[in-house]
């Protein structure tokens, strides 16, 4: 009897393995989307009916970034829906579609659209005044809320006719889809919200809208791109060991090929090129590496002082295809509570955990360095940080100088592995000689020189 026991709770214990195991590994997608660094980031598109036409009406569609680091670059965002009767669009502004569809069944005025699927995209600088609207023509580029909240925001305007002219005729679009570029977003269903009230220049009238529903959509990092974007290299002034990104970081080399480093049977790594009248995306031309990452994000301890302690970041753009605009990197350490200063980096904490203050987001200086060229002589960018050390918590040892987690452009870059950090040498506990201290800065210098050029 007792070993009928014993083998049930084997089975048991075994099963209950691998439903864990499986539901690991079965790509469930609201754990995906899940941002425990902004956990409330999302992007909220509003369609507001401003005024009602003679079969249809009028409406302003506003697209808000709420999320702290993640934003949209070029070449900027597509929002798509389904039609939820015979819709079609007779004009626009701040906004075209890409397609017009078939309208041969108008005769005199013909739609701007007519498709049931519709795809719309922002307007470029310099479209002329006529048609545009607040908010609009930054070629879809829509920045993150804590870089810049005025720039968070792109709108466009509407006419759709064969609607309906009231609230009880209208139906809200379905199947919301936002790409921003390529896949990444899911988005839900509309829903009927209270109607916008909007407030007069002289803030003394206010108005509203004739009907209101918002659609949310949330970013899955697994969505956009299985294999990662960036990875994490690391270096110290007290160890004349560089420590490389992890080989095969973002994919491998393709040694059958001369001349074409990208495996082509492999994952494909990240691109916003898009192939010309199409919606697809071509693979990117990245520089030879072990790593195979658009992007490596270095983080070098450079000195130490008697209270404080300083880090040199740098970040290489290893693609040919393309500059990123409006860049940012998100770091999680332990002293950003202590960060005194930053040169040629703009900085601001992110504590989604309010008493908590370990992470900080890092962008460039407007037409300084917030464009990170393509690979090349001028493919990098690079800051120094300062920090104020807390007896309590600063240390050299066990890595603790160096980084638990870097994201860029909100994309988790890969980390070296813990064992593999530079460590104190063996005499790190004593107190080293100032010519042994010059030396091996020197060394580490030198090599740090060489290592960032390639």
């Amino acid at each position: 009897m007792s070993f009928f026991l014993c083998s049930s709770s084997s089975i048991v214990f075994k099963l209950g393995v691998s439903i864990i195991f499986l539901v690991s590994f079965s790509g469930y997608t609201p754990a995906d989307a899940y941002d425990p660094l902004d956990p409330s980031g999302n992007i909220t598109i509003k369609w507001d009916i401003i005024t009602w036409t003679g079969d249809g009406y009028v409406a302003t569609v506003t697209i808000y970034n709420f999320q702290q680091y993640r934003h949209i670059q070029a070449p900027g965002w597509t929002l798509g829906w389904s039609w939820a009767k015979r819709e079609v669009i007779w004009g626009m502004n701040g906004g075209q579609t890409t397609e017009q569809g078939d309208c041969s069944k108008f005769k005199g005025t013909i739609p701007h659209c007519c498709k049931k699927t519709p795809s719309v995209v922002d307007l470029l600088p310099g479209t002329p005044y006529n048609q545009q609207v607040a908010n609009c023509c930054r070629g879809g580029v829509i920045n993150s809320w804590a870089q810049d909240p005025a720039t968070a925001v792109s709108s466009f305007q509407l006419t759709v006719g064969q609607a309906g002219t009231t609230n009880k005729t209208v139906r809200v679009p379905k199947n919301f889809t936002l790409k921003a570029p390529g896949p990444g977003y899911t988005c839900g269903p509309g829903k009927i919200v209270k109607p916008t009230k909007f407030f007069g220049t002289d803030k003394r009238r206010v108005t509203q809208a004739m009907m209101t529903w918002n659609v949310t959509c949330t970013y899955s990092q697994f969505l956009a791109q299985k294999t990662p974007t960036c990875c994490v290299s690391l270096s110290s002034f007290y160890n004349s060991t560089i420590v490389p990104c992890t080989t095969c970081s973002c994919g491998c080399r393709n040694t059958s090929q001369p001349g074409n480093c990208v495996d082509s049977k492999g994952p494909r790594i990240a691109s916003v090129i898009s192939n010309t009248g199409k919606n697809l995306y071509l693979p990117p031309l990245v520089q030879c590496t072990n790593h195979m990452c658009p992007v490596r994000i270095h983080w070098h301890v450079k000195v130490n002082y008697k209270a404080y302690w300083r880090v040199k970041v740098t970040i290489t753009n290893f693609n040919y295809n393309m500059n990123y605009s409006q860049w940012n990197l998100v770091v999680q350490h332990p002293n950003f509570d202590n960060l005194t200063q930053t040169f040629s980096f703009n900085y601001k904490p992110l504590t989604p955990y309010a008493p908590i203050n370990d992470t900080g987001i890092l962008w460039g200086v407007k037409f300084y360095n917030d464009l990170l060229m393509q690979a090349g002589p001028y493919g990098n960018v690079q800051s120094e940080l300062l920090f104020q050390k807390e007896a309590s918590a600063f240390t050299f040892e066990k890595g603790w100088a160096f980084p638990r987690r870097i994201y860029f452009n909100g994309d988790n870059c890969v980390m070296p592995p813990p064992d593999a950090y530079p460590w104190l040498p063996n005499t790190g506990s004593h107190k080293p000689s100032s010519s042994w201290f010059a030396a091996i800065a020197a060394s580490a210098s030198l090599l740090l020189t060489v290592f960032l050029h390639y």
